[in-house]
């Protein structure tokens, strides 16, 4: 653990203007992002005596290695900025809010041709109206299906909504009269636009005009006698009626709010909030909350940064109902208010409905904090009993918080590829996994050199030879980062004046393109949803060092020989902070480098529980990657490698000559008169097929023999 001396800035070094602190540990990772009013009396009071501070404030300053900080103009400004560097870097002591489920939500496409309601889960995107989120998919679909006798708007796919419109025929809802069906011409764009438009605005709280209209409707259509209409716009009121009902009402009709409430311990918390829209609870959403050196103030103003940080205007409410007030409200009312355009109310509800709404929401907190303690006390209790076996069981000085398991697969040592999967905490941490591809040498070439199989030829090797390979580039790239790491000038992290927040931080792109794997590239496991590495940032390609830390524990898929030809590329590259196991499948021994006999936990141990996790999950993450390299290497073409032709050139080849024989019987003048081809192109597409033609054997004649 690092002094926290041996990196504090001198007083007169900090300035007194608002701005945004980042910690960082000593391989340069952000371990902590916070803000200030004024930057000067918030970083000094991190480093008064150590045994002042909350136990966990006190692990992240000995944890850290640096400090360095970013001045901005107004507090507001500090907020943005604080919560794009939350979101970039994913700081280990920062508060995380996880949702206790996936929630649905009534979502409507209204950036689409025919805008389309649906039920979708996950992130956000761009042009689409949600409402919710719900507690069961079946509740949306029970109201959705109510709302579609009033406002017949498409639901259908993509690939429906195709097929009708060629065949002219709507599907069912298209004749039961639940859809407008724009499909086949029944209502224009405009006119399916108007009712999806209406749709979002019966969701949004605006539902008295349109009971109204239909009853009005009503009462003509019964004044002329058409009863018939008159009975379909009763039942229509009494659809209406009927999804209302659904929701239940807590409030006046004109009151839209957000209630959050919250229950805690001394470690977690757990989060609630109601979504009033129009006066009814439109929907429910919960988070489950490491507290770490949060107090309540601080927990709420992150979470409202959290919940509203990527939110429309639309989700944003005139009424923000919290248990306490954020540590900076003023900031945070007018950081909302700038989101949804006009003035936003951030309150504590003293007495009425609101605060017996809140006495509610609170109730569904404490009972989501006591659901998540019973489900998660073992998991918690036995990943960290697994940790301390391992660092008994294996001899380390310390627990190993992050793990690296390799494991090599291949069939009869073609196609050999490896991955590297990576637990901290004992968790997998999906955004670190990496894949390699072997390429057959072990003579030090770096990450950014072609792979072996680029000429062609698919090399062979062994596991050994193999884990050997691996083990050399992801290590030599651990060295090379963190010696180019050093270069960095962390002093201070003042850019310029702090009058543009936005230019002081550059996301870096979340591309795989900076570790070992082919041609450079290592592929994230999840690259939507994962977020930026947080680390050391190469100043001339403005990516981040992803190796620039090196793992506690190594583990390897195998048993003593895939041991010492680990620990021998780990002693070559002179790396000893690193421990090493291996874990042999036959017996579940583990193997350590030098020993002549394995270690063999017991069957129950939680450690060795732990070490069959990490190689299961290595195992499957090599299979994966392996199948995709080999179906990828069954449909390859004889057209394949041929400059300036790509996939549709191809497809044009294939569809105008019938088969690659008779595009290799035609002349460059055939293949010129196509679109898109002139002499060059037409000239390497003969020479590549000519260069490629199969030999006709010799054939024996008389015997019908075919010779060598």
């Amino acid at each position: 653990m690092a002094d926290p001396t041996t990196y504090r800035p001198k007083p007169g070094e900090i300035p007194t203007d608002p701005g945004v602190y980042r910690f960082r540990d000593a391989h340069g990772r952000v371990i902590y992002v916070g803000k200030a009013k004024s930057l000067r009396p918030r970083l000094s009071s991190y480093f008064q005596d150590i045994t002042a501070l909350h136990p966990r404030t006190a692990t992240m300053v000995t944890t850290a290695a640096s400090v360095e900080w970013t001045v901005v103009r107004t507090e507001v400004e500090a907020l943005q900025l604080e919560y794009s560097w939350i979101k970039e870097f994913d700081p280990r002591f920062n508060v995380k809010y996880r949702d206790d489920k996936s929630y649905p939500y009534l979502a409507v496409t209204m950036a689409e041709e025919f805008p389309r309601a649906q039920v979708m889960r996950g992130a956000k995107r761009k042009g689409t109206r949600y409402f919710g989120p719900y507690g069961h998919a079946w509740a949306i679909r029970e109201t959705l299906d109510l709302l579609l006798r009033v406002f017949p708007m498409r639901t259908c796919s993509s690939g429906v909504f195709k097929r009708a419109a060629a065949s002219g025929r709507p599907c069912l809802l298209g004749y039961i009269d639940k859809c407008s069906a724009p499909c086949v011409g029944r209502v224009t764009a405009e006119e399916h636009r108007a009712i999806a438009e209406d749709f979002c605005d019966f969701m949004a709280g605006n539902t008295t005009r349109f009971a109204k209209r239909l009853e009005i409707r009503m009462r003509e259509a019964a004044a002329e006698l058409d009863f018939e209409q008159a009975a379909r716009l009763r039942d229509d009121i009494g659809a209406l009626t009927k999804a209302l009902e659904k929701q239940a009402v807590v409030l006046g009709d004109a009151t839209d709010a957000d209630v959050f409430a919250l229950a805690d311990d001394d470690l977690e918390a757990a989060v609630q909030v109601f979504h009033v829209r129009g006066g009814r609870i439109r929907g429910q959403r919960g988070w489950v909350v490491e507290k770490e050196s949060e107090d309540i103030p601080t927990l709420v103003e992150h979470l409202l940064l959290q919940v509203y940080g990527d939110a429309d205007r639309d989700a944003v409410p005139r009424e923000v109902l919290v248990p306490e007030l954020p540590a900076d409200p003023e900031a945070v009312t007018e950081w909302l208010s700038a989101v949804r355009g006009s003035a936003v109310s951030v309150r504590v509800p003293q007495r009425g409905d609101k605060r017996t709404l809140m006495e509610t929401v609170r109730r569904n907190a404490e009972q989501s904090l006591a659901r998540h303690k019973v489900a998660r006390a073992g998991d918690l209790t036995l990943r960290s009993k697994a940790l301390q076996e391992l660092q008994d069981y294996l001899g380390l000085d310390d627990a190993p918080l992050r793990i690296e398991c390799y494991d090599v697969s291949h069939v009869q040592g073609t196609n050999v590829v490896a991955s590297m999967v990576v637990f901290e905490d004992g968790l997998a941490r999906k955004s670190e996994y990496r894949r390699f591809i072997v390429r057959g040498a072990t003579s030090g070439e770096t990450s950014g050199e072609a792979s072996g199989e680029a000429g062609g030829e698919p090399v062979t090797v062994d596991d050994t030879a193999a884990m050997r390979e691996v083990l050399t580039r992801r290590f030599r790239r651990y060295l090379e980062d963190a010696e180019g790491a050093g270069d960095l000038d962390l002093s201070t992290g003042v850019v310029g004046d702090g009058s543009d927040p936005a230019a002081v931080t550059q996301n870096p792109p979340n591309d795989s393109s900076v570790g070992p794997g082919a041609g450079g590239r290592d592929d994230l496991v999840d690259d939507e949803d994962s977020p930026s590495p947080s680390g050391p940032i190469d100043p001339e390609t403005g990516r981040p060092r992803r190796f620039a830390y090196p793992p506690s524990l190594v583990v390897v898929d195998g048993g003593l020989p895939q041991v010492n030809a680990a620990q021998a590329v780990l002693d070559e590259l002179g790396i000893e902070e690193v421990a090493l196991v291996g874990l042999a499948k036959r017996l579940e021994e583990v193997w350590l480098p030098g020993e002549e006999h394995p270690v063999i936990l017991p069957r129950t141990s939680e450690g060795l529980y732990l070490l069959q996790r990490l190689r299961d999950e290595a195992h499957r993450f090599a299979i994966t990657f392996h199948r995709q390299r080999r179906s990828k290497a069954m449909t390859t073409s004889q057209l394949d490698g041929i400059p300036g032709l790509g996939a549709s050139r191809q497809k044009a080849l294939l569809r105008h000559f019938g088969s690659v024989k008779r595009l290799r019987a035609a002349d460059e003048t055939d293949i010129m008169a196509l679109p898109g081809f002139g002499r060059t192109l037409a000239s390497a597409v003969v020479s590549h097929l000519a260069e490629g033609a199969p030999q006709e054997p010799a054939v024996n004649l008389t015997t019908g023999e075919v010779l060598e």
